[in-house]
């Protein structure tokens, strides 16, 4: 079924049911359960971020880089996800020793596509990093979720994230988005 087929109160049980887990989402990174929001990715989840380009008016199509054709700042599936998150939780993490104090903003949450199991689902955020005493991160962008309802609830089974930024100046990218 489409958005436009849902209506009235159905849509928007829907709508907030979504925006509740993206909510949640967002709680878990922030307050560092690292390990709870993995299990909110799908086993075959793909996690993927390109990088943006600065291109000239009408050539729009070049702005991000291809996937699976060019770099990408992620290009990442469950398991090498799992490896970032056990690497930051021993403690001894460079880039995050000590941990970063993060907090994800989500909004403009809007349904692009609903079927009986999974739902499309588009967001812009804003993620802020503090880190030490004078490093500073502000991050962002727009997202498309591809949410797949399980046994255990909604998960994640696809990320595309799109900074706004053509360069990054954060020192590096150990948060999530």
């Amino acid at each position: 079924m489409t958005v436009q087929q849902r209506t009235g109160i159905e849509a928007l049980l829907l709508v907030r049911e979504i925006e509740e887990f993206l909510y949640r989402e967002a709680d878990l990174l922030d307050e560092r359960r690292y390990e709870e929001w993995l299990e909110l990715l799908s086993d075959d989840v793909r996690y993927w971020m390109p990088i943006a380009r600065n291109v000239q008016f009408g050539d729009e199509g070049r702005e991000w880089t291809r996937e699976l054709h060019d770099l990408a700042w992620f290009d990442e599936g469950k398991t090498t996800l799992t490896q970032r998150v056990q690497q930051i939780m021993t403690g001894i993490h460079w880039a995050e020793e000590p941990a970063s104090r993060v907090s994800h903003l989500v909004t403009n949450v809007t349904l692009l596509d609903v079927a009986p199991a999974e739902v499309t689902v588009k967001c812009r955020f804003l993620v802020y990093r503090n880190r030490l005493h004078d490093e500073t991160d502000l991050l962002v962008g727009k997202r498309r979720d591809v949410l797949r309802r399980g046994e255990r609830g909604w998960q994640i089974a696809r990320r595309e994230i799109f900074l706004d930024q053509t360069v990054l100046l954060a020192k590096n990218l150990t948060m999530f988005f």
